[in-house]
C-alpha cells in the first residue's frame, strides 16, 4: 500500500544532523547489505531464528543508532540516555547487532555470533533480556513493550517535571519503541498506546515495521483496519515513511521531527518488506525461519559479497560506527557537568535527586510506618492504606496507580497529586501534573502492571511502581505480571477483595484460584497479611525486596485483629502463633482466615479436649528460604504432628506443608461475605467436626500421614 510521505520542515538542530546524514550517505548502501547478509548468516549459522524482521528494519536501525538516538555505548547505564525498546521481541538480532556495531563492549563478535547456539553465557537470547548491556526491557510477549516503553516515557515526564529547572534539564532523555503488526494486535499495547495519547506523552516515539505479515499469512488475514486513523484517534501524530528500506534519510526526518514534538507522542508508520532480498521475501515463511544456505549463497550474490564467506563485516562498515562510543562519552561528561552545575545552584533538590538516581529510599522510611494500630476489626485493604499511604506521601519514589477503583484499594494519600498532562481540566474535576505520583490508568489492568514494568525498568528502583485492583483482575494483568518478575523488577501489587468474604459480586470476583498460579511464579512473593500489624510486615518485606515483584493480598471485610501477630514473622514467610508444648495438631491460618485457625483451636480444646499449635503462614516462596531447622520448628512435621491448612482458595501447593487442607475446589458462590463462609463450610463448629474426625481418622489408621487429605 503506497501512502505518500509526511512533509517534514527541518529546524536548526536538525539540520545538523542531515548534514550528518549527507556526509555518510555514500556508505548507506554497503553497511545495509552487510547488515542483511549478517542476519542471514546469524540464522543460518544453528539453522534457526528470526531473520524476516531484522533484514527488513535495517534501514530503521542504521537512522536511530546511528544518527538520531542518544545513548553511551561505553557507559550503557549512562541515566539521561534515550531509551530503545524492541517490543517485537523475536526480531532480536537487528538490536544485538546494532549493539555489536556501536560498540556495546559486553557484545563481542563471538558473542554475536553466539545467536541460537547451546552458550548458556550467552548474550543473544531468543528475545532481548534486561539484564543485558544496551536492553532496557525483556520483550517475548508480543505488546508488552509497548506498554513499557510508556512506562519509560511517564517515568522520564516525572523526574523531568519534579527536578528540572530552567537552564538545567538534568532529565530530558526520549523513549523509542519499535514495534511489528502483531504487537499492535495485542490488547495491552492498545491499552497503553490509549492511555499514552490521553497523557500526550510527547517524548515517546512507536516506530512500526509495517511489512503486512504476521506468522499465519499476510496480516489482511486478520486485520484491515486503519491504522493510522486508530493512532490519529488515540492522541497520536502520525507519519508515514513510503520506503522503509532503503530511505535512511526520510527516516531520519521522521525520527528527528517525532523527537521535536510538544503535543503528542508520534507513531512512525515505516513500511518495508520482510525478509528483504530472500527467495521468501514479503511472506509469512521469512518470519521464523532460516533461509537455507543456498538461498543466503543467492543472497550474498546479489549483494556483492562470496557466497562462500560468512560474518563478514569490512572496514567501511566499522569506520561508519566508529565514533559512536567516543560521542556517547561526550554526553555522559555533559550531563555529569550539568548536574554538577545544577547541585551547586540547588543542593538541596540535587541531593535528593542523586539519590533517586541512585536508587535510595531515605533511611529512617520505616518510621512512617505506624507502630500500633487499632483494635477494632478491620479490612487488611484499610490496614494497607493505614501502612503505605504515610510512606507513599512521603517518599517521592512511589509512584502508585490504580485501574479505575480509588475508593476501594486505599492507596490515595492525603494531598497527592496525580500524573496527568498539565492542561488537562476532566469533567470531574480531577487533574494534576506530570510531578504527581498518583496514576489513574483506567480499566487497564493489564497495561497498568506492563506500564509499571516500564516505570521500575528506568533506573534500578529509581521509581518503586505500586498498582492496585481487586485480585481477581491480576488474572487480567498477569502476563505483566509475570514479566515484572522475570525482569528482576522491584513491582508491588496491592490486590484487595482477596477471598470468597468479599462477598455478593460472586464467583467472577471471588479468587479461588490465583493464588496458585502466584504462589508458583519464580521471584514474586504473594503474600496474604492475617491483620494490620502483618499488613504493616508485608509492606516492609515488598519494600524491602529490590529486585523482586511482590503482591499484597488483602480482604474486603473486616477482620479481628490479633495480639499474638507479628511484623517481623512476615519476612519468616510462616512463624508460630501460638505454641503448646502437648500439641497433637498444627493449625495453618492464612491472611483473611487467620483468625479461623485460632478460633478453631480453641473450640477444639473446649469440646473434644483436642490441643492445637498454630501457624500463620502469610508467604510461602519467603518460608521456603528460611533454614530446614526454622522450617521444622515452626512446622513440627517431623515430630509426627499433622497440620491442617485453613484456606478458601485451591489447595494446590499446601501439600507441601500441610497433611489436611480446608480449602476450595469450585467457584465461589454470590452471598454475602458471612454467608459465604458459611455456605462452604467455614463455619467454627464445621471446621472443629472436620478436623476433630481427621485425627481420629489418623488414630485409626484410616488415613496416611503426609497424604494429603482435603476436608
Amino acid at each position: 500500500m503506497a501512502i505518500a510521505s509526511a512533509p517534514v520542515t527541518a529546524n536548526s538542530g536538525r539540520q545538523s544532523a542531515m548534514s550528518f546524514v549527507q556526509q555518510l550517505s555514500k556508505d548507506h548502501d554497503l553497511v545495509l547489505r552487510t547488515f542483511r547478509i549478517l542476519i542471514a548468516d546469524l540464522c543460518q549459522q544453528f539453522g534457526g531464528g528470526h531473520p524476516g524482521g531484522a533484514i527488513g528494519m535495517a534501514a530503521i536501525g542504521v537512522a536511530l543508532w546511528r544518527y538520531v538516538m542518544r545513548y553511551a555505548p561505553h557507559t550503557p547505564d549512562f541515566f539521561n540516555r534515550d531509551r530503545f525498546v524492541l517490543s517485537n521481541g523475536h526480531a532480536c538480532l537487528f538490536q544485538y547487532c546494532f549493539l555489536h556495531l556501536t560498540g556495546y563492549k559486553a557484545m563481542t563478535f563471538e558473542q554475536l555470533k553466539s545467536y541460537h547456539s547451546d552458550r548458556v553465557d550467552a548474550l543473544c537470547p531468543g528475545h532481548p533480556e534486561i539484564e543485558h548491556e544496551g536492553i532496557e526491557a525483556t520483550t517475548g510477549p508480543l505488546g508488552q513493550g509497548v506498554a513499557n516503553a510508556v512506562g519509560l516515557a511517564m517515568a522520564t515526564k516525572n523526574l523531568a517535571a519534579t527536578y528540572n529547572r530552567p537552564g538545567y534539564e538534568v532529565v530530558s532523555n526520549h523513549t523509542w519503541c519499535m514495534v511489528g503488526d502483531a504487537c499492535l494486535q495485542e490488547g495491552v499495547a492498545l491499552e497503553a498506546i490509549s492511555f499514552a495519547g490521553h497523557l500526550k506523552l510527547n517524548n515517546l516515539t512507536v516506530i512500526y515495521d509495517n511489512n503486512q505479515i504476521s506468522c499465519d499469512g499476510s496480516v489482511d488475514l486478520t486485520n484491515t483496519e486503519d491504522v493510522n486513523s486508530k493512532m490519529r484517534a488515540c492522541g497520536w501524530d502520525v507519519i508515514d515513511v513510503e520506503d522503509g528500506c532503503y530511505d535512511v534519510e526520510g527516516i531520519v526526518r521522521a525520527l528527528e521531527r517525532a523527537r521535536a514534538s510538544h503535543e503528542k507522542p508520534t507513531f512512525i508508520n515505516i513500511h518495508t518488506v520482510i525478509g528483504l532480498g530472500s527467495h521468501v521475501a514479503g511472506t509469512a515463511t521469512a518470519h521464523g525461519a532460516a533461509f537455507g544456505a543456498s538461498n543466503v549463497a543467492e543472497m550474498k550474490k546479489a549483494n556483492g559479497f562470496n557466497p562462500d564467506e560468512s560474518f563478514v563485516i569490512g572496514e567501511t562498515v566499522h569506520n561508519f560506527f566508529h565514533d559512536l562510543p567516543a560521542r556517547g562519552e561526550r554526553y555522559v561528561r555533559e550531563w555529569n557537568l550539568l548536574v554538577k552545575g545544577y547541585a551547586a545552584k540547588y543542593p538541596e533538590l540535587g541531593d535528593i535527586f542523586q539519590h533517586r538516581v541512585r536508587g535510595e529510599l531515605p533511611a529512617n522510611w520505616k518510621d512512617l510506618i505506624p507502630s500500633s494500630f487499632p483494635a477494632k476489626p478491620t479490612p487488611s485493604r484499610v490496614s494497607s492504606g493505614l501502612v503505605f499511604n504515610p510512606i507513599a506521601k512521603g517518599i517521592p519514589s512511589f509512584m502508585v496507580g490504580t485501574a479505575d477503583l480509588t475508593p476501594s484499594v486505599n492507596m490515595a494519600w492525603p494531598g497527592k497529586v496525580d500524573f496527568q498532562h498539565p492542561e488537562l481540566r476532566t469533567t470531574c474535576g480531577i487533574n494534576g501534573n506530570y510531578s504527581g505520583r498518583y496514576i489513574h490508568y483506567g480499566v487497564r489492568e493489564h497495561a497498568m502492571c506492563a506500564i509499571s514494568n516500564g516505570l521500575a525498568a528506568f533506573a534500578p528502583n529509581t521509581f518503586i511502581p505500586v498498582t492496585s485492583s481487586f485480585f481477581m483482575f491480576y488474572l487480567y494483568a498477569a502476563p505483566a505480571v509475570r514479566m515484572g518478575a522475570l525482569q528482576d523488577l522491584q513491582v508491588i501489587h496491592a490486590a484487595t477483595h482477596d477471598s470468597i468474604g468479599m462477598g455478593e459480586d460472586g464467583p467472577t470476583h471471588q479468587p479461588i484460584e490465583l493464588a496458585s498460579l502466584y504462589r508458583a511464579m519464580p521471584n514474586l512473593l504473594y503474600i496474604r497479611p492475617g491483620d494490620s500489624e502483618e499488613t504493616a510486615g508485608a509492606w516492609i518485606t515488598a519494600i524491602e525486596a529490590k529486585t523482586t515483584s511482590t503482591i499484597i493480598s488483602t480482604s474486603r471485610h473486616a477482620l479481628p485483629q490479633l495480639k499474638q501477630t507479628r511484623r517481623e514473622g512476615v519476612a519468616k514467610g510462616a512463624y508460630i502463633l501460638e505454641e503448646a508444648e502437648s500439641a497433637t495438631v498444627t493449625l495453618i491460618g492464612v491472611g483473611a482466615e487467620l483468625s479461623f485457625a485460632l478460633d478453631v483451636a480453641k473450640r477444639l480444646e473446649e469440646t473434644r479436649g483436642i490441643v492445637a499449635r498454630v501457624v500463620s503462614f502469610p508467604c510461602q516462596r519467603l518460608f521456603e528460604k528460611q533454614s530446614v531447622e526454622y522450617k521444622r520448628e515452626v512446622l513440627q512435621r517431623h515430630r509426627g504432628i499433622p497440620a491442617v491448612v485453613i484456606e478458601p482458595y485451591a489447595p494446590n501447593g499446601w501439600e507441601r506443608y500441610a497433611d489436611a487442607g480446608i480449602c476450595l475446589r469450585r467457584f465461589g458462590h454470590s452471598l454475602p461475605g458471612n454467608a459465604a463462609y458459611n455456605f462452604f463450610g467455614y463455619d467454627i463448629n464445621v471446621m472443629t467436626g472436620k478436623i476433630g474426625d481427621y485425627l481420629k481418622r489418623l488414630e485409626d489408621d484410616e488415613l496416611l500421614r503426609r497424604e494429603f487429605v482435603d476436608l
